[in-house]
């Protein structure tokens, strides 16, 4: 059996509905007729799902390759696994909560092969009603970005690039640009590169994971992509709670700051964001919880002794390029 083009890694965690209606579109996108040829494998990873996720992907879809997991092990570690497992010879992560507009994944590798050099390839994630959601890449963290956190500017300015410059909303995703970094929700890489960089690191549990990659490839050479090209529907955030999904947010965030930047300049950072959420929760006080809507800041700021220190190192063999070669065809 040859190898396929791109193996694409869904991780699922109680998400059973979502993952089904996108495998449904999923296939029937890759059944379209692209310009060009393109093979694919689907491998889902289930994070040890409780709503029947699993069971139901391997009833409706047997042509799945499903690696079923006995703890929830977060994003980047499951796509680790779903890696070991297959064998394109491009990863494509995507989120279970998007749908396919037209065939993406053939426009991703299409366009990897006649630009190789990139390393790292995204799309377009586009809201219900067609107009970019501006998840698909990011700006990588600054001391200014931070600082736009801890004064409140990055959310009442929102859409301002100087005081939001990490969500880079001058960015026309309509066109083809390099990008400073990619979002996992659809996250084309080379399979050589993925192992050189030992995959995602384990200790993220969920969020900057993605970050940390771009970051760890950029250093290597890879220069991020998008290619308007490649489009799905993402409904953001569907498997996470406001608060839990802040948290994480924020967990993810100081392990980035504590793994990339200076120690100095970790602690500034990280005092930043211990700001920022004490001066959002300060708001919702004056507030009043039932006249205040969206995140509770207030548990948030309650929560900084477990997300400020980051997460630990997690022990767990990583992908390599040795590794991910080794996996049969």
């Amino acid at each position: 059996m040859s190898r396929p083009d791109v193996s694409v890694v869904i991780v699922s965690y109680n998400t059973r509905e979502l993952i089904l209606r996108c495998l449904t579109e999923l296939y029937a996108s890759l059944a379209t007729a692209p310009s060009v040829s393109v093979t694919a494998e689907v491998v889902v990873v289930d994070n040890a799902s409780t709503d029947g996720s699993a069971d139901a992907v391997a009833e409706r879809f047997p042509q799945v390759r499903l690696v079923r997991l006995t703890d929830n092990v977060g994003f980047g570690r499951g796509v680790n696994r779903g890696a070991l497992v297959s064998s394109g010879r491009y990863l494509l992560c995507l989120n279970p909560d998007t749908e396919p507009v037209g065939n993406p994944v053939a426009a991703l590798v299409d366009f990897a092969d006649r630009h190789p050099g990139h390393g790292m390839y995204t799309g377009r994630t586009l809201r219900p009603d067609g107009t970019d959601d501006n998840y698909s890449c990011w700006g990588l963290p600054t001391l200014w970005s931070t600082v736009g956190f801890a004064t409140g500017l990055s959310t009442v300015l929102r859409g301002r690039a100087w005081a939001d410059p990490e969500g880079l909303p001058n960015y026309d995703r309509r066109t083809v640009r390099e990008v400073p970094a990619l979002s996992g929700c659809l996250l084309l890489i080379e399979r050589e590169l993925f192992g050189r960089l030992g995959g995602f690191d384990p200790r993220y549990f969920l969020y900057s994971e993605d970050i940390d990659l771009s970051t760890r490839a950029r250093a290597l050479g890879a220069r991020p992509v998008l290619t308007p090209d490649a489009q799905v529907v993402h409904l953001v955030g569907a498997s996470s709670s406001s608060e839990g999904q802040r948290i994480r947010l924020l967990r993810g965030r100081s392990t980035y700051l504590r793994q990339h930047w200076s120690p100095t300049r970790a602690r500034l950072g990280i005092g930043l964001l211990t700001a920022g959420v004490g001066l959002r929760a300060l708001g919702r006080t004056l507030l009043g919880r039932d006249r205040s809507r969206g995140v509770d800041w207030v548990d948030v700021w309650r929560s900084r002794g477990d997300w400020a220190p980051g997460y630990p190192p997690v022990d767990e063999d990583r992908p390599t390029t040795e590794r991910l070669a080794s996996v049969p065809h």
